[in-house]
């Protein structure tokens, strides 16, 4: 569970929203840029807008296999029939133009002959030997597209700021251009704290965990793209913290922490940071993650992650993912947020914005709605796991029965499916 919070405890905590953009409005874009290949370039950032160097498509070709023919013959390919003068293949062109009464056989990408502007589709021609009849009567320009009907010379296709995802990639691909030009991704240094921390292959002494919420950052990091540093955990103790703050400082555009944020005696992280740099602020209004620092050290940006594993990843998705996008030039968004029914009741104290792991799913008939992933302690893993969605539940609610609208974000990895 998030710590208690003592009475005399300041600053006042701040709303969800008001939090965000302080650190949305605060941070800017990371100078540098540079030019990679495109097959290097999937999941980076466009630095300048990608212009289009000719039209797509750059000729009028077929939509569909068939015959191409002038509109102008249509009553005669209606009656006897026209003569077809030759094939026309993507890649392989019909040489020559159609003279009246003639038609070509062509196939799906294939570019129009000239003297030809309407293509009938196989499936409405009657061919006996060297003559095509139409079966039907079409539209003047039917089945041919037009060059620039996708993207016409000199259009911007791609503003600055895009994320260059597949469809992104193969636009810039069709387009002929072998080398984009991207922002500097950000480098993260990444620490944990606390002296019950163990890593990974040792055992575990009496009241010791295993240090799970390096790994789970370091694997939101790296399913972003970002270049991590990883510092290991650090001790309870604050020489060892303003070490970890010193090494980071030195090679990272940001540093995040987890543990030692909070009011404990050993919390030093938050109080240590302040040597160093400016808090801008340390307590949220939200369920799970209260504990959240945020600050600015020198060049270098701080995030204070709380030590619950359940509130590391909210705080993470709902401040530090968002930071990390701006940081490499994607404009700043609110998330994508479904309004679903839920499945069955929840239970909510009123008082603090909640997001609670749900898992999407369909009621009997077949209506999308969501349900709990289980339980919601801040330190339950499993239902992490299983979840693929975020509840946001608004501060003012309390218990919702079933049937009750609620704000749905969609995780960005997938549940664990129970047999």
């Amino acid at each position: 569970m998030d710590s208690p919070d003592p009475p005399d405890c300041t600053p006042a905590s701040l709303g969800f929203e008001v939090a965000l953009a302080q650190v949305l409005g605060t941070l800017t874009p990371l100078p540098g840029r540079e030019e990679v290949p495109l097959e290097q370039a999937l999941g980076r950032v466009l630095a300048q807008p990608l212009l289009a160097g000719m039209d797509l498509q750059p000729w009028p070709n077929s939509a569909m296999d068939g015959y191409a023919f002038a509109v102008a013959d249509l009553d005669l390919a209606l009656g006897e029939g026209l003569t077809l003068a030759g094939t026309a293949l993507a890649g392989h062109p019909f040489t020559g133009r159609l003279a009246a009464g003639q038609c070509v056989r062509i196939l799906t990408g294939a570019i129009l002959p000239a003297g030809a502007d309407t293509i009938v589709m196989q499936e409405q021609v009657i061919v006996e030997g060297p003559r095509v009849r139409l079966t039907a009567a079409v539209r003047p320009g039917s089945n041919v597209r037009a060059p620039g009907e996708d993207v016409r010379a000199g259009e911007v296709v791609l503003p600055a700021g895009s994320r260059l995802g597949p469809p992104q990639i193969a636009l810039a691909a069709a387009l002929g251009q072998g080398h984009l030009t991207v922002t500097r991704r950000p480098r993260v240094a990444l620490f944990t704290s606390g002296d019950e921390l163990t890593p990974l292959g040792q055992p575990l002494a009496a009241g010791a965990i295993y240090d799970s919420n390096r790994y789970l950052l370091r694997a939101m990091l790296e399913e972003m793209g970002v270049s991590v540093v990883d510092l290991g955990i650090v001790a309870d103790d604050p020489d060892a913290v303003r070490a970890a703050f010193a090494a980071a400082r030195a090679q990272a555009d940001v540093v995040i922490s987890s543990g030692g944020v909070s009011v404990g005696d050993a919390d030093y992280v938050r109080d240590v940071f302040s040597e160093f740099g400016d808090i801008h602020f340390w307590r949220i209004d939200m369920k799970p993650g209260r504990p959240l620092a945020f600050g600015r050290l020198g060049e270098t940006w701080f995030f204070g992650l709380p030590g619950n594993p359940v509130s590391t990843a909210v705080t993470f998705l709902q401040f530090v993912r968002p930071a990390l996008r701006l940081l490499e030039g994607e404009p700043a968004s609110p998330p994508l947020r479904l309004e679903l029914p839920l499945l069955e009741a929840v239970h909510k104290a009123p008082g603090r914005l909640d997001f609670q792991r749900g898992v999407l799913s369909r009621d009997a008939t077949g209506r999308l709605g969501v349900r709990s992933a289980g339980h919601q302690g801040s330190h339950v893993m499993s239902s992490l796991a299983a979840a693929d969605c975020l509840m946001v539940l608004s501060a003012t609610a309390g218990d919702l029965p079933a049937g009750s609208l609620v704000q749905v974000e969609l995780l960005p990895w997938r549940a664990t499916t129970k047999p």
